[in-house]
């Protein structure tokens, strides 16, 4: 078979199986792309005449383009599972990716809110504007329910369960999961739907929860604008977004004694490693506990050095 087939069969294999999104096709694509131009481009070979050695080499040639490490990482993620589909439907014998080692990544901490900032946040929205008690209960539930900023802005009514404290979730690969919902974002979110049965105006997309001012679905654009301004409005020089809402509901659960198992189906994390962490967040939260409060891990004033 030649490239253009595979690479046509394998995202057709991953819209209709598999059911990712577009934005996740194309960053496939990009990735088997960059695998095509180096092995047919440069070295002349079909999909199946691809090595170990040859994957190897273009992650090499991707080093030395300056391709930083975690964009290795995701191409030759991509790369694997290209291969790994492959192998499904034995257009290969052999997977070429399978001892093919990942670059090292330097693994960095996302920004996290306190609670005390969280609450800032929240007080800074004008419930006295039109889209103020939307605005709160879109804060609320980022916070409360730790989701994604394209699961709020998708979330539909029939999706609510609020007697029951749950929401149904639709994630990545439309993979569903049941998320807790807090009694204050509850709460917030009643007040809003309160204003919003008594616009009229509003009735085109009345099965969306959360909509602007002309009735339509708000943008996940516009979800960042809006937290950008309420953090500005309330003095936090962190840079944040939606996103760092779930990241602060995730580690105020570890650090209050949440199970992992728990916060990763909360999350909706396929694997628990990706859920892990929180818990290097929450050993970073202790550390710095110690160097502020223990007698033992302060540094010496001028004083205590000085002999008597």
């Amino acid at each position: 078979m030649t490239w253009d087939e595979v690479i046509s069969d394998f995202l057709a294999y991953l819209r209709l199986e598999r059911s990712l999104s577009e934005k996740t096709l194309t960053a496939y694509s990009a990735d088997v792309r960059k695998l095509r131009e180096y092995a047919e481009g440069v070295l002349g070979l079909q999909p199946q005449e691809v090595e170990r050695a040859h994957v190897e080499q273009l992650l090499a040639q991707l080093h030395d383009s300056g391709l930083g490490s975690r964009s290795q990482a995701r191409v030759l993620s991509g790369v694997k599972a290209f291969f790994k589909y492959l192998l499904i439907d034995d257009v290969v014998d052999a997977n070429p990716t399978q001892q093919v080692a990942a670059p090292k990544l330097g693994r960095s901490l996302p920004e996290v809110l306190t609670v005390d900032e969280v609450e800032r946040i929240i007080a800074a929205v004008d419930l006295s504007k039109p889209e103020g008690h939307r605005n709160k209960a879109m804060v609320e539930m980022l916070y409360s329910c730790g989701l994604r900023v394209s699961e709020l802005v998708n979330l539909r009514f029939e999706n609510m369960y609020l007697d029951k404290g749950f929401l149904r979730i639709v994630g990545k690969g439309n993979k569903e999961r049941l998320t807790p919902i807090g009694g204050k974002a509850v709460s917030a979110l009643q007040l809003y739907l309160d204003g919003r049965r008594a616009k009229t105006e509003q009735r085109s997309a009345s099965d969306v929860v959360f909509l602007n001012r002309r009735g339509a679905k708000l943008t996940t654009v516009m979800v960042f604008i809006i937290i950008k301004d309420l953090a500005a409005r309330a003095g936090i020089t962190k840079t944040i977004s939606p996103h760092t809402f779930r990241h602060s509901f995730a580690t105020h659960l570890i650090e209050g004694g949440a199970d992992l198992r728990a916060v990763q189906e909360m999350l909706g994390h396929e694997s628990i490693t990706t859920t892990e962490i929180y818990t290097h967040l929450d050993r970073e939260y202790l550390r710095q506990a110690i160097l502020l409060y223990h007698p033992r891990a302060q540094p010496r004033s001028d004083s205590a050095t000085r002999p008597v």
